[in-house]
């Protein structure tokens, strides 16, 4: 409680706020890259603090978000078998494939089972040996130490009915992808702190030089993102370029060690499609040969194919950064968290859901009248 009362301490909002303010002179557009930012700008309404040339843009942060298409046909198709029991994270149900979801499959009798941890998985693979159990390995380099220990712990047992279908994907590629679009309008990033604790902030670095764009490594709370805003126009302002962390109290400048240890043991760097994005160079974690076994696309014979988007679902450029939620038209009418044209309207972290949930639809000026 102590934690949460000093980092959404109103005073300090309000003075941050002011802060940015007073050193903001020209238009700036900043991208937060993670989902759960996006949620907390607009759960404490901390756009609407902010100077209006000040534009927010909500990037590719929601590892549900971009796993791409195939990626749940996959998982279909291995969910609806009956030899197969499917476990997954709970916010991956309802990610709709080209027709279907697992949550479908799973009224239609599919196994599968929601977990908290990959190790859960690996548990129900010893108490379940006649059968083969499969994990959906979704999500950044926050959650790749846990998936890499999960098939440690399955090697140590001998579970050789236990696998991963694998979607892990890996920030800076991605950010390397915005800043090289011909359309990109970014000024500066809010990088995600917890990924940084994890993997450490040496690889932002490159990046920061390329480019010239300012990288701000930030928390989650309030005054995190404000500070963070803060530290980021601050470099925009005086024509400076770098890799600052605001975050110290949790990311240090080398990461977790034991945790990249885990990550490189397990898995190898590999290409990535995303989704709304194509394929992403280096921007895919993938099981190294020497675990091959517990790769279920091997395992099972599945092949990749390109599955198109649905035409009016604007995804891509929301995950982009150049639409923001509400400027798409299906939102809040053919699109919404109960009918979901993409994964952004469906996950806990996508920014469409973020603005269905907190803002609803883009402000009009019948609706500013008395």
């Amino acid at each position: 409680m102590k934690y949460l009362e000093e980092y959404r301490d109103s005073t300090l909002v309000r003075q941050l706020a002011q802060r940015i303010r007073r050193v903001t002179t020209r238009p700036w557009t900043l991208m937060e890259i993670c989902g759960g930012q996006t949620h907390a700008i607009l759960r404490f309404g901390l756009n609407e603090l902010l100077p209006s040339s000040i534009t927010l843009v909500h990037g590719p942060g929601c590892p549900v978000c971009v796993t791409p298409l195939e990626m749940i046909e996959q998982a279909l198709q291995i969910a609806a078998r009956t030899d197969v029991i499917f476990t997954s994270f709970g916010d991956m149900l309802r990610v709709p494939g080209k027709h279907s979801d697992l949550l479908r499959i799973k009224s239609e009798g599919g196994d599968i089972r929601v977990v908290y941890s990959p190790l859960d998985a690996v548990k129900i693979a010893g108490q379940n040996p006649d059968r083969h159990i499969v994990f959906f390995a979704v999500g950044f380099e926050t959650t790749a130490p846990a998936t890499a220990l999960a098939v440690l712990e399955a090697n140590r047992r001998g579970l050789s009915n236990f696998s991963l279908l694998v979607s892990h994907v890996r920030v800076p590629p991605a950010i390397e992808l915005l800043l090289s679009a011909p359309d990109c309008r970014i000024h500066a990033f809010l990088a995600a702190g917890h990924v940084c604790a994890v993997m450490g902030c040496e690889e932002y670095l490159p990046l920061v030089t390329r480019h010239r764009v300012p990288i701000v490594v930030t928390g989650f709370e309030p005054v995190d993102i404000l500070h963070g805003i803060l530290m980021a126009v601050g470099q925009l302002e005086s024509g400076r370029a770098e890799l600052e962390n605001q975050y110290i109290r949790c990311v240090e400048t080398a990461g977790n060690p034991a945790a990249r240890a885990l990550i490189h043991d397990v898995f190898e760097i590999v290409p990535r499609q995303w989704r709304g994005l194509g394929n992403i160079p280096r921007s895919g974690l993938g099981i190294r040969e020497a675990y091959a076994g517990f790769d279920a696309e091997k395992r099972f014979g599945l092949s990749r194919q390109i599955v198109a988007e649905p035409a009016e679902c604007l995804s891509g450029k929301v995950l982009r950064g150049l639409k923001k939620p509400n400027q798409c038209p299906a939102f809040g009418t053919r699109c919404t968290p109960d009918h979901p044209l993409g994964a952004p309207m469906v996950s806990g972290e996508g920014a469409c859901a973020a603005y269905h949930r907190y803002r609803l639809q883009e402000p009009t000026a019948a609706s500013n009248l008395p």
